[in-house]
């Protein structure tokens, strides 16, 4: 009806006249708000509370600033074109539409409020007009912040400084490439000198500390935990993660294990009785597994490929949560960064806060990848750093300049660490420290079942991989098949190897409890030369097989045989397996040469003759691996410096009178010998029983101790030929000159030359545990 358009009409104006009051008001006052709260801290130095409407806390800069006003004023344009858009819809062609729209037309045509659209053209001029206001502001604050803060333009002058001789090249670097990685704009550097100053004194460490600077160093030291033995593995499993076949691999092996873990742990911690033991804080990076590595074996575990790493990696992992230490594990670079703290970009920058880290556990692959993303802080925090090193790494490869000068640069070395931080699988080089793995170990009654079961002439050829059945293998498998039943574990698809010869009977890659049960029965296992020093060898052994193995002659190494070429060690290996040859021996290992029939053939009868009991030996139980990594733990500190020695007796032996230097391992373990020429000092201390201990030849590296055993000239002379530096102290029989070692980083028990005697530090060792003097623990 008339009367309800008119009170339609009517409503609708009053309606929309206090809503366009209400939306200036609003307009403005939120313009006003948001103006104020995305510029807060520009306008007062200090701020008594945030708006409600702030989502952010940090100071916004001049360039965002601007950029808010120029947001305020894009919205109020905006709002003026819908204005301007509603008030042309009576222009329309369309009648339909104009009917449709003629109730929103009507009101906002007939009714609109004299003025709305010039007040929001004057709130846009007044926005533009702050804008230029608060330019002026921001460029003022700008340049009194930068004085407060970085210092005036004199203040930021290059300092000309002889201790610091790289800081004005450095500079020079920083103007030209400082946006060469986004790592320099994360710790503030702008583009100013002041900034390059303040980047080079304060995080890297070219430049000297600027005057101006508050430099006060927090120096709250964190109390250090006791460590609690654990049995429950369950944390652990869970922290390993999963979705890789090696990962699962690792996860089966430790369930596996589970209760010889927890029996020896309760052995060692009654060994140790209430002894302090410190709780570390320890990453595990396991680079070889990260994807940037390329991971060739995580496809390769259930297709034959070696197992070895993750067998040890799995062991390691193991022992550090039963000794109760707090472990972070990482097995991608994304891990790696996010525990270290490593900043943004592309590792050209270090880290400025203290490592967060006792210990880190990696291998080569995760070195070089802490190599990309931590930059010069591996260099201050590589101390802390054990890297297990299957092979070895010699001093002389070990020594970046040494090893590029002298031929001993590979692939894997010169990272100038101290030797005894790599960390090996067998105990073959003693200037690294032996980690080991572990072995199952029987109990009485199962050494008793298998000594009843076992089958005389059954033999197991330790081969997984059909590869390692080619070529001259033909002869000595037709001689063992003479007088003994053959199985192997070759792994095959679909069709059985042809490299297998038929009268082996193939049980195809068997799970490991499986592989234990053929073990067990079996009386031989036999090696074909390769691979080297794996881990099968001992847990057949320890399931009381005889281990028949290759003698190389000559030796293998990297001078002969591709496999060794680009190791960093110039060991010589005289047999598959050396550690099985030289610490266990027969009757349990047999080392013979395969190319004669005659020996070979002699060596199958003696076995099938033999009886043997299940052999394991010590440092391959999980007690042995618990005690010799908690030595370690708690004795090696590669990032203290070693205090000056004085020694006062040619012998090196303290009156009783006297405390001897403070050492691990302790001094009484040393023994002191001169090598024959051409001796290592492996060597010369073997022959006598002892072990060589690096850790030693600071304590015998002076003019006492050469002259109490070698023929020195007088004065001594020191021999200045670069190329046996690493053979150092020694003596030089042509010339009967000695020379002492000015570069600890080279004393090397490995080292030998036919020209010299060298002076080398022994050591006894514990009886199954090699790793340790009898005074270790």
């Amino acid at each position: 009806s008339v009367f309800e358009s008119h009170l339609e009409e009517k409503c609708a104006r009053q309606c929309f006249i206090s809503l366009s009051g209400i939306f200036v008001v609003g307009v403005g006052f939120f313009s006003l708000c948001f103006l104020m709260t995305s510029l807060g801290g520009q306008f007062s130095a200090k701020r008594l509370g945030d708006s409600p409407f702030t989502i952010r806390t940090e100071v916004l800069g001049g360039m965002e600033s601007r950029g808010v006003l120029r947001k305020i004023s894009d919205m109020l344009e905006v709002i003026l074109k819908r204005m301007d858009s509603l008030s042309k819809l009576d222009n329309s062609s369309s009648t339909d539409a104009r009917r449709r729209r003629g109730s929103l037309h009507f009101i906002t045509h007939r009714f609109q409020p004299a003025g709305l659209v010039e007040r929001i053209q004057a709130i846009a001029q007044n926005v533009s007009n702050m804008a230029v206001r608060v330019e002026q502001i921001l460029q003022s604050s700008m340049v009194h912040t930068r004085v407060v803060r970085d210092g005036t333009s004199s203040q930021c002058d290059i300092p000309r400084d002889n201790r610091y001789p790289e800081c004005p090249g450095k500079v020079d670097w920083m103007r030209a490439r400082w946006t060469s990685d986004p790592c320099y704009a994360f710790y503030g550097v702008d583009g100013s000198d002041c900034s390059f100053l303040i980047y080079l004194s304060e995080v890297e460490w070219f430049c000297p500390p600027l005057p101006w600077r508050n430099h006060s160093i927090s120096t709250v030291r964190q109390r250090t935990s006791k460590a609690a033995f654990r049995t429950d593995l369950s944390m652990l499993l869970d922290q390993i993660g999963g979705g890789k076949e090696s990962l699962s691999f690792m996860k089966r092996r430790i369930r596996r294990l589970t209760q010889q873990w927890a029996t020896a742990a309760s052995r060692l911690e009654a060994k140790l009785g209430q002894r302090w033991r410190d709780q570390k804080k320890i990453l595990i990076h396991v680079g070889f597994l990260t994807e940037e590595s390329g991971d060739v074996f995580s496809p390769k575990v259930l297709k034959g490929g070696p197992l070895g790493e993750m067998v040890q990696w799995a062991d390691i992992l193991t022992a550090l949560h039963v000794l109760g230490h707090n472990l972070k594990i990482s097995m991608s670079v994304k891990d790696l960064q996010g525990f270290l703290g490593v900043p943004p970009g592309r590792g050209s920058c270090p880290l400025t806060g203290p490592l967060p880290f006792d210990l880190i556990y990696t291998d080569y692959h995760g070195l070089q990848q802490m190599k990309q993303h931590m930059g010069l802080s591996l260099k201050k925090h590589k101390c802390h750093i054990r890297v297990i090193d299957t092979f070895g790494t010699e001093p002389a490869y070990n020594h970046e300049e040494y090893a590029t000068l002298h031929g001993y640069r590979t692939n894997w070395g010169y990272w100038n660490l101290n030797s005894r931080q790599y960390m090996t699988m067998f105990p073959h080089t003693p200037d690294n420290s032996f980690m080991g793995f572990v072995s199952e170990e029987l109990n009485a009654t199962e050494k008793r079942s298998i000594q009843q079961n076992k089958v005389n002439n059954m033999a197991v050829v330790y081969g997984k991989e059909a590869s390692m059945w080619k070529q001259g293998k033909e002869s000595f498998l037709e001689i063992l098949h003479r007088y003994m039943e053959v199985h192997g574990t070759v792994y095959y698809e679909t069709q059985r190897p042809p490299e297998v010869p038929a009268y082996v009977k193939n049980h195809g890659l068997l799970p490991q409890h499986e592989l234990q049960q053929l073990l067990r029965k079996a009386k031989l296992f036999i090696g074909f030369g390769f691979p080297y020093e794996g881990p099968a060898p001992l847990e057949a052994v320890a399931n009381g097989c005889i281990f028949l193995q290759p003698k190389f002659q000559p030796p293998h190494s990297s001078l002969n045989h591709e496999f060794f070429r680009g190791k960093p060690t110039s060991r010589e290996v005289y047999s598959q397996h050396p550690y099985a040859e030289q610490y266990i021996g027969r009757p349990h290992v047999m080392t013979v040469d395969y190319n004669n029939s005659l020996e070979f053939e002699s060596a199958i009868k003696e076995i099938m003759r033999s009886k043997v009991q299940p052999y394991l030996p010590y440092e391959y139980t999980c007690e042995g691996m618990l005690e010799r990594v908690h030595a370690y733990i708690q004795n090696q500190d590669f990032c203290a410096p070693d205090p000056p020695f004085i020694p006062n007796s040619t012998a090196l032996v303290w009156a009783s009178d006297v405390r001897a230097p403070t050492a691990w391992p302790p001094l009484s373990s040393l023994r002191l010998l001169a090598s024959q020429e051409g001796q290592s000092c492996v060597e010369a201390c073997g022959l006598t029983g002892f072990i060589c201990e690096p850790a030693h030849f600071r304590f015998i590296n002076n003019k006492e101790a050469l002259r109490g055993y070698l023929p020195c000239s007088s004065p001594l002379i020191e021999i200045n030929s670069e190329p046996i530096n690493h053979i150092l102290p020694a003596f030089s029989v042509m010339r009967r000159e000695c020379g002492l070692q000015r570069d600890p980083l080279l004393f090397s028990c490995a080292g030998h030359s036919p020209k010299y005697r060298r002076l080398c530090p022994c050591r006894d060792f514990r009886r199954g545990q090699v790793a340790l003097c009898r005074d270790c623990l």
